[in-house]
């Protein structure tokens, strides 16, 4: 693992938002490097469920972070209600790629260090380089515009197809750069969007969010705690939108449409709105910047049906 220190975002809000106390039992949906992890158990939990779908996280942990309190679960975390028994009090998940993940070149994920083009948080499967060199480029041009954001995805799309086969992250990296105009001093590198593209893509990073709100929902008891931490657009909409649906806080209807009343009972109450890392943080921890808190506390209503 890399010797880069990890730095847990919005910890401290993290850990009052869960509202832990003496013997609670928390699910770490992304353990990560057990940032969170670490604080709950310090701030008196019983007991701490931590998931991982990086098997190098898993094996780290179990020397970082020894202690009798703490479970480890190689999978990901939308299985939680599939692999631990009962119910808990708290539920954390911390999204996207983590610090270990990014600072380790030979995992693939920065565009600012060159490693093979890889980008698999359970190493295994599809790497990138595979999506990349035989992805027709209509769909390299619809994921890195629909994951990434990147409203020059057409032009990434064609640079890439041409200057295939690549094989490292700096040759991608290169590629969208000299595409789209890069210099230094730049406040974003260029590269940003379609790495994200890429990597969202090839994890199913949002599908497996939506399913691991629907399972966080299935296992938190009656008052139990929701924390989610997002870093981009993407993931927080889906976050806001789930809390918002389960809530009850649907968009009102109008006088032409009457907003109607039937449908489940809510699963969340308490909603906060999306708190943000202050001025200190930011300096600490510039990737904290675009990162969002936002929890809930669940009701006694049953959980939602699965969809069909």
């Amino acid at each position: 693992m890399s010797g880069a220190p990890h730095i847990p975002v919005l910890l401290d809000e993290v850990v009052r938002e869960l509202r832990v106390s003496d013997g609670s039992r928390i699910v770490d949906g992304t353990f990560g490097a057990g940032g969170y992890s670490r604080a709950i158990l310090e701030a008196g939990a019983g007991e701490v469920i931590g998931f991982d779908r990086d098997p190098d996280a898993i094996e780290a942990a179990r020397e970082r972070l020894p202690d009798n309190r703490l479970t480890l679960i190689e999978a990901t975390f939308s299985q939680m209600d599939q692999r631990i028994d009962g119910t808990v009090d708290g539920v954390v998940l911390d999204l996207g790629v983590s610090s270990m993940q990014l600072d380790q070149a030979e995992r693939g994920f920065s565009f600012r260090e060159d490693g093979p083009l890889d980008m698999r948080m359970e190493q295994s499967g599809q790497t990138a380089a595979d999506f990349v060199n035989n992805a027709d480029e209509g769909e390299l041009a619809r994921i890195i515009k629909k994951y990434g954001e990147e409203p020059r995805a057409r032009r990434v799309a064609a640079a890439i197809a041409k200057a295939r086969p690549l094989s490292r992250t700096g040759e991608l990296a290169d590629v969208v750069r000299n595409t789209l105009g890069h210099h230094k001093g730049m406040k974003t590198d260029p590269a940003t969007r379609t790495f994200q593209g890429i990597r969202i893509h090839l994890n199913a990073e949002l599908e497996e969010l939506e399913k691991g709100l629907s399972a966080a929902e299935r296992v938190l008891k009656p008052g139990g705690r929701l924390a989610v931490v997002s870093f981009h657009s993407l993931e927080d909409r889906i976050v806001k939108n789930f809390l918002r649906d389960r809530s009850g806080n649907r968009p009102q209807g109008s006088r032409h449409m009457p907003e109607r009343q039937d449908g489940p009972a809510p699963t969340f109450e308490d909603v906060t709105k999306a708190i943000g890392p202050g001025e200190e943080e930011i300096l600490r921890n510039p990737r904290s910047r675009s990162s969002k808190l936002r929890a809930a506390t669940r009701t006694s209503a049953p959980a939602w049906e699965k969809a069909a």
